[in-house]
């Protein structure tokens, strides 16, 4: 049974050991310090636990507010938030008052062991609890340090609080995120949470190779607003290249082009288009007779509307189940335009091992990491304070 190094003022059970160390991967004998909550810093951790770091997730006495979202289910013998249980698998809990001496105590005795320090508080915030990067540095001298934050440590917008759509916001995004009225609506994806965990992550591994040959830390200051920001290199080519922001209607990506498109079907459902190679014009449009109409796919996006107005007009006359029959034997980027439940029932779920049901029924969304040969299993979701017991009797 692998062991973790001693703590001060921290003892482990038997019982605790074989619950977290069950599985064994890549970033074993790596030790992850984790005071995010939400979605950025634990997506980022749970990658990293669920290739085998030992990841201590600290949390106050109430708990990640994550734990309270619905909807809920059971995992390994208790009732968790999905939200959550998928985010925090894998890790141990801590709750400790970060503005105690004993609390504080107990956090410094876990950097003396660790690797890795992660936080997701407001610039300032682990300087005046007394651990900021030069702190935990002067604890581990080869720690490191990742703050994530929505704007970064620096900069007039480094105190400005944001969650995900106000980021996308600033950094322009969801003005193409928008209806065919030109009006920006609700994202369905966190892109801004989302990005700033991965690029943490790859921060961090980045920085663990790197402490491999020259032995020493690192500091990242990842932000959510700098971690969006590349994914708008196709979308705001335009206005990198010193040009004017770029109009939904006649972006290809965006809804000026017929093949990158979303069609209303009979019964009120929709599908998609999503190839704009040339090929597929001609193989859709032969199929339909209309091979007039190849030169239109070939036109500047916003110059499509004769197209696009004739494939409305064509995919409103069938179901969705009618179009997605008749497309199966056609080489065209088609799909349907699928709920979640639609989604997560097809069969390339199953045949991909994408979800993983945990002890108690309920569902693990597999990694997307995953290497050959590896049995990877879901770690278990750490009830509230579960993971060590210290000195504040918590």
């Amino acid at each position: 049974m692998m062991q973790g190094p001693p703590v001060t003022a921290v003892f482990f059970s038997k019982q605790t050991m074989a619950r977290f160390y069950t599985i064994m991967g890549k970033l074993s004998g790596i030790t992850v310090i984790d005071l995010t909550q939400f979605l950025p810093g634990p997506m980022m951790t749970v990658m990293m636990a669920d290739q085998g770091a030992r990841v201590i997730k600290i949390e106050p006495r109430a708990g990640d507010p994550a734990r309270d979202m619905q909807p809920r289910a059971r995992y390994d013998g208790a009732d968790h938030s999905v939200w959550f249980a998928n985010l925090n698998r894998g890790k141990e809990s801590v709750v400790l008052d970060l503005k105690s001496e004993a609390g504080q105590t107990a956090l410094a005795d876990l950097c003396r062991t660790a690797d890795v320090f992660v936080e997701g508080f407001r610039p300032g915030v682990m300087k005046r609890l007394g651990f900021d990067f030069d702190s935990v540095k002067a604890i581990k001298p080869d720690i490191i340090y990742c703050s994530i934050s929505a704007f970064g440590q620096t900069g007039e917008l480094a105190h400005h609080p944001a969650h995900d759509m106000a980021v996308q916001a600033l950094a322009g995004f969801l003005s193409a995120n928008d209806g065919a009225d030109g009006t920006p609506v609700v994202p369905g994806v966190a892109s801004a949470d989302l990005a700033a965990g991965l690029t943490a992550l790859s921060a961090v591994l980045m920085a663990l190779v790197g402490r491999s040959s020259s032995g020493e830390g690192a500091y990242i200051d990842c932000a959510m607003f700098d971690s969006l920001l590349p994914w708008s290199a196709h979308t705001a080519s335009s206005v990198i290249a010193g040009g004017e922001s770029p109009v939904s209607s006649r972006q290809r990506s965006l809804g000026g082009a017929g093949f990158y498109q979303i069609y209303r079907t009979m019964d009120g459902r929709h599908v998609a288009l999503g190839g704009r190679e040339i090929k597929f014009a001609r193989n859709l449009l032969t199929a339909l007779g209309r091979e007039d109409l190849v030169a239109h796919a070939q036109r500047e996006a916003g110059e499509q509307e004769e197209l696009i107005q004739f494939l409305r007009d064509t995919f409103k006359t069938k179901s969705r189940d009618h179009w997605e029959a008749w497309f199966a034997d056609k080489d065209v980027a088609f799909a349907p335009v699928l709920n979640f439940r639609e989604a997560l029932d097809q069969p390339h779920i199953a045949e991909r091992g994408l979800l993983i049901e945990a002890d108690g029924g309920a569902n693990h969304i597999a990694p997307a990491v995953r290497f050959a040969g590896d049995d990877w299993q879901a770690g278990a979701v750490p009830q509230l304070g579960s993971g060590l017991k210290h000195d504040e009797g918590s």
